[in-house]
């Protein structure tokens, strides 16, 4: 059986680079083969995993639709459309060491995004339970799981800044949780970038106050500022590095 794991939070908290160091985490402890999915429009995990940007659902659909309008047509003899459209989706798929990566992007023109939904559904379906694990880096809001876009969602991890708005913002996306039904097994929170890793007592009372259960807390580490702004892929730091301890901390209280 796959387990499933999906980043939630709102924009700015950190939630790629928790999703990308927790991939390599589990890559490195021998957790493999893992899928990991992009399905943030604004997609840049590759930049924390240190690879090439693979190319996106949304830039094939961009193709097809651009070879259409331009009568340019590129499927070979013999090829109908729908296998020359499972075949270039298939192409998006990208093989790492122990993980493989696929990448949601997003249209560049008119196109419907909800075709790029449609089309992430379906090579879901198809290739996901050949892994142990599926970790998925969403949008700020639940449209990819809400809508049926993920396969059944085993865990979700709400991460926040340390701010008492990033939290209430936390506590919204644990509502709709629960509102919408989505039978997730275990929804915990991540509070990043906390000073010397510790919180205070106001923070702390707006996590109780929003109904979060708080699986961990990751310290503020200069080496994730110094590192990000070379460009330097997040994933070669060192493993006792802060940030990378504290991960690792709260990747053994999930039991995974």
């Amino acid at each position: 059986m796959t387990y499933s794991i999906a980043m939630a939070g709102k924009g700015g908290t950190g939630k790629t680079t928790v999703c990308g160091l927790f991939l390599d985490h589990l890559v490195k402890s021998g957790k493999g083969p893992i899928l990991a999915v992009d399905a943030d429009a604004n997609s840049n995990l590759n930049e924390v995993l240190g690879v090439e940007k693979p190319v996106s659902l949304g830039d094939i659909r961009e193709e097809i639709a651009r070879s259409e309008l331009e009568e340019v047509n590129p499927i070979p003899p013999g090829m109908s459309k729908q296998e020359y459209m499972d075949f270039r989706f298939s192409s998006a798929l990208v093989e790492e060491n122990n993980y493989d990566m696929l990448v949601m992007g997003r249209t560049q023109g008119k196109g419907c995004y909800c075709f790029v939904n449609d089309i992430l559904r379906e090579q879901l379906k198809k290739y996901y339970q050949n892994y142990h694990y599926l970790i998925v880096d969403n949008e700020a809001g639940l449209e990819h799981i809400s809508r049926g876009i993920l396969p059944p969602v085993d865990l979700i991890l709400l991460v926040s800044d340390c701010s008492r708005r990033g939290i209430q913002a936390a506590g919204r996306i644990a509502e709709m949780i629960d509102e919408l039904d989505l039978k997730v097994k275990k929804v915990g929170l991540i509070v990043n970038r906390a000073p010397e890793g510790k919180l205070n007592s106001g923070i702390t009372e707006e996590i109780e106050t929003q109904h979060l259960s708080l699986i961990g807390v990751l310290p503020q580490d200069p080496l994730v500022y110094e590192y990000d702004s070379a460009g330097t892929p997040l994933v070669k730091m060192p493993e006792t590095t802060p940030v990378r301890q504290a991960l690792g901390e709260i990747i053994k209280k999930l039991e995974l």
